[in-house]
């Protein structure tokens, strides 16, 4: 299903490699995907060659840039198909990591395929704003992700209660969002944020990516997040 060449060369220049054991547990992931795709839309990426680079080597290249401590605990916001969480805890699976998302049938997805290479993750099905005000997930991660979820402004207010002090929000974004990042600087302010590295580069020749890496560096007021009418309604500026 996956090109195994075509994801060794993409991800060389990042001097990431998976070994065969972590390329079979992904490839089963893409099979996986492939077939429950058929039956309710997960990904519009269904080519292998597109899923391999655009997916895959996309998620995989976030080991070109972070350092994961061993069992570091990292909640995947908005995880949908699992892009990037499940990609993460296949290759590296001694991660902690947690899938929320509000669609039920997305994290039966993950568990499937959790399942199917044997491995064990949790699953949460909420909405990021309610379980960000719960004491068992609120600041008790080193990571949260999020990819292609939301506008800065907002994704920053449903991410960032998750993240323990020193802790990192990693926002996989367009290279085209410069406006964007700019509008979120004051919410990054409130929740207790800092954006502390804006890496831009290329996953392959014309295809631009951007990797926020947002600190926090205080803890986020426990009023955010609010209802997620509020923060669509009035973002914080």
């Amino acid at each position: 299903m996956l090109n195994r060449v075509l994801l060794e060369q993409t991800l060389a220049p990042f001097g990431v490699a998976a070994d065969g054991a972590a390329f079979a547990r992904l490839d089963t992931y893409a099979e996986l995907l492939t077939e429950t795709n058929r039956q309710f839309n997960l990904t519009a990426i269904t080519e292998p060659d597109a899923m391999t680079v655009k997916h895959f080597a996309d998620c995989l290249s976030l080991f070109g840039f972070v350092d994961f401590p061993e069992h570091a605990k990292v909640i995947d916001v908005g995880t949908g198909a699992g892009f990037p969480g499940l990609v993460l805890k296949l290759y590296r699976p001694d991660l902690q990591v947690t899938f929320l998302d509000s669609t039920k049938k997305k994290l039966g997805f993950i568990e499937s395929v959790l399942s199917a290479v044997g491995l064990q993750g949790e699953t949460v099905h909420l909405r990021a704003e309610e379980a960000g005000n719960k004491p068992q997930y609120r600041e008790q991660f080193d990571f949260a992700t999020a990819r292609a979820v939301s506008d800065l402004q907002h994704l920053a207010e449903y991410c960032l209660p998750f993240v323990k002090k020193n802790g990192l929000f990693l926002s996989m974004k367009s290279v085209a969002a410069d406006e964007e990042i700019q509008s979120a600087n004051r919410a990054l302010h409130l929740l207790g944020g800092k954006i502390e590295q804006d890496k831009q580069f290329l996953l392959v020749e014309n295809m631009p990516r951007r990797l926020l890496f947002v600190r926090k560096i205080s803890q986020t007021p426990s009023k955010y997040p609010r209802p997620s009418a509020k923060i669509a309604k009035n973002p914080l500026k």
